[in-house]
């Protein structure tokens, strides 16, 4: 992999392809406002799940999932209120994953459910 860009870009293809093997249905990607972005959001049966994935080649600098600290856990949950209140989805229940791929010589993908709250 040449850059952290490209890492992200190859590793969310790689979770949404994993969310809709496992019965997901993807309802958005990379999901923009002025307070951030959440990578996928996808619903699974009535449950509305708002994915953040990080990819890494290696753990030199710590596991996936530990990039995801308060600060970005804030935003992402304040994005969730904007896409609920926009997309009129209010009624659904929701959690936050976090995706971790592993992009070495075999893909590997660990899928942490409720992975925060809000």
């Amino acid at each position: 992999m040449e850059n952290n860009n490209k890492k992200g870009i190859v590793g969310e293809k790689i979770a949404t392809k994993y969310l809709i093997s496992k019965g997901y249905k993807i309802l958005d990607r990379n999901y923009r406002t002025k307070i951030g972005e959440i990578d996928i959001i996808a619903l699974k049966d009535d449950l509305l799940v708002f994915v953040e994935v990080k990819s890494r080649t290696n753990i030199n600098y710590g596991y996936p999932y530990e990039a995801v600290n308060w600060k970005k856990q804030d935003k992402i949950i304040k994005n969730s209120y904007i896409y609920l209140k926009h997309k009129k989805m209010e009624k659904y229940q929701i959690r936050y994953d976090i995706i971790e791929v592993y992009l070495q010589n075999r893909i590997k993908i660990n899928h942490i459910e409720n992975a925060f709250y809000k």
